[in-house]
């Protein structure tokens, strides 16, 4: 059984919950020394919210969301990433180039969890920057740097 979107997201709503969870993903970093986990709905929320897309069904193999224009539709990967300075060397989570995607959007938060930038790669660019020879990490399991990442992308809000 598919499950979809509620045909009626609250965008509003879900940012009401989102700022609840951030305060409570720090309050357990400061007490843990460790991420809650929730740094994909963040991003997924703030890319949605801020680019005016539409989420997709859950669990839709490929792609979070869609950009509807008058001419077509175009299907998003959304990754996120919390910037922390004291690991610069971070990577975009997997990407997959089997699966039906047509961009991926990369969401840079803050260790708070708060909306740095966002930046948007193609698929051509990213296949080319994957499959150069080189890198294990890249080749293997689809993984870009965030430096690599915006090399290629370009900065679609700030």
């Amino acid at each position: 059984m598919s499950e979809q979107v509620p045909a009626e997201l609250n965008i509003d709503e879900v940012g009401n919950i989102i700022r609840s969870v951030k305060v409570l993903a720090k309050q357990y970093r400061k007490l843990t020394g460790r991420p809650l986990g929730i740094t994909g709905e963040v991003a997924e929320y703030e890319a949605v919210s801020r680019l005016n897309l539409e989420l997709a069904a859950v669990r839709q193999s490929g792609y979070d969301a869609i950009r509807r224009t008058e001419s077509n539709a175009k299907r998003l990967q959304i990754k996120g990433r919390c910037v922390l300075s004291s690991n610069p060397g971070q990577h975009v989570g997997s990407i997959d180039l089997e699966k039906t995607w047509d961009s991926v959007i990369l969401v840079l938060l803050d260790a708070d969890f708060e909306l740095l930038s966002i930046w948007e790669a193609d698929r051509n660019s990213i296949t080319e920057a994957l499959i150069r020879p080189g890198s294990k990490a890249r080749n293997e399991r689809g993984a870009l740097s965030v430096s690599k990442f915006k090399s290629i992308g370009k900065l679609i809000w700030s």
